[in-house]
């Protein structure tokens, strides 16, 4: 329960962090029309946070769905690295490389994570 809680303050406060939106848009703008942008430390650092969170929230919600806590979240942190190798495809001219091999090698164990976080009968 307490890390649902945490995920939703996070979420919410980088929904409405001002800095993280304008960051965003920079990033978007600069991949559809193949821009200039320089990736900031800290924005990267949240988006690590923040996609941890969501991919042990991503694991609950399989498990308590799937009522069974282990193939369902191993199932949904394997479609979440999937679309994590292809966002790091997208993007790896405009983050460094420590940050691609970190995000994608959290989706999957955060996943699985969350599942074991819910007990099934």
């Amino acid at each position: 329960m307490l890390r649902i809680v945490l995920g939703v303050v996070a979420g919410f406060i980088a929904a409405i962090w001002p800095v993280f939106g304008a960051n965003q848009k920079a990033f978007e703008a600069a991949v559809k029309n193949g821009g200039e942008y320089t990736a900031d430390t800290t924005m990267l650092l949240t988006h690590l946070v923040l996609g941890s969170v969501v991919s042990a929230m991503a694991g609950i919600f399989a498990a308590l769905i799937a009522r069974e806590n282990t193939s369902a979240p191993l199932v949904v942190g394997i479609l979440l690295l999937v679309l994590g190798l292809l966002k790091a495809f997208m993007s790896w001219r405009y983050a460094p490389i420590w940050y691609h091999v970190i995000f994608t090698a959290i989706l999957l164990p955060m996943a699985v994570v969350g599942g074991k976080l819910i007990t099934t009968t």
